[in-house]
C-alpha cells in the first residue's frame, strides 16, 4: 500500500495518525539504522536498543519534522544522537564498549567449502581488529567513518545528518582512515 510514497509522504500520513505509514518508515530504515548504530556502539544489544529508541524518538517528533532535510538524515542524525547518548551513560557507568568480546556471545560461522578452518579463523581475527580500531577512534572521527565506509552514505548525506559542513566531513573522513591505518599497521595479524 505504501511502497509507492516517498518518505516525505509517509511522514505526513503518520502525522496524521495514520501509525502504518509510520511503520512503513521503519521497515524501510531499520537495517541502515541498526548498522549505524553498532558501527558507532560495536555491541549487538546496545545497537538494537539505540536503534530502537531512535526510532521511538523519530516517532515522538514527527510533527517536528520540517522537511529540510531528507528523512533519512533525519533519521541517521537521530540515531547518532541516541548512540552518543547511549555512550555518555556507558561510560558513566563506568563500562568500556570496547572491551565486550569476552567470548560469553554464541557466534556462528558457516564454513565455506572453499575455506579452511584456518582461513575463517584468520579472516575473524582481522575483522575483530578492524572493528577494535575503528572503536578506538574519537567518537567524532568514528561516526563519519562508519556513515561513509560502512553505511555507504554520501559525503553530502553525512553532512547533513550531523549538521557539518562538507569539508569538515572530508577532513575527519581522511583523519579517520589515517589513524586507523597507523593502528592496523601495529597489528600482529597481517590486515588485507
Amino acid at each position: 500500500m505504501y511502497k509507492t510514497q516517498t518518505d516525505e509522504q509517509l511522514v505526513e500520513l503518520a502525522v496524521s495518525e495514520d501509525s502504518d505509514a509510520f511503520g512503513e518508515i521503519v521497515r524501510r530504515w531499520e537495517r541502515k539504522i541498526f548498522a549505524l548504530c553498532f558501527g558507532m556502539l560495536g555491541r549487538e544489544d546496545d545497537a538494537r536498543d539505540a536503534c530502537q529508541e531512535a526510532f521511538i524518538a523519530a516517532y515522538r517528533n514527527l510533527k517536528n519534522f520540517r522537511g529540510e532535510a531528507r528523512v533519512s538524515s533525519w533519521l541517521h542524525r537521530i540515531a547518532v544522537n541516541q548512540c552518543l547518548t547511549t555512550k555518555r551513560r556507558a561510560k558513566s557507568r563506568a563500562e568500556d564498549f570496547l572491551d565486550d568480546d569476552d567470548g560469553s556471545e554464541e557466534r556462528t560461522f558457516v564454513a565455506s567449502p572453499l575455506k579452511s578452518p584456518a582461513r575463517i579463523t584468520e579472516q575473524t581475527e582481522r575483522l575483530n581488529l578492524v572493528r577494535q580500531a575503528v572503536g578506538a577512534l574519537p567518537s567524532d572521527l568514528r561516526q563519519v567513518i562508519v556513515m561513509k565506509e560502512f553505511e555507504e552514505m554520501t559525503f553530502q548525506e553525512i553532512s547533513e545528518t550531523l549538521e557539518l559542513p562538507l569539508s569538515t566531513v572530508k577532513s575527519r573522513l581522511y583523519t579517520a582512515l589515517k589513524q586507523l591505518k597507523m593502528r592496523l599497521e601495529r597489528t600482529p595479524v597481517e590486515v588485507v
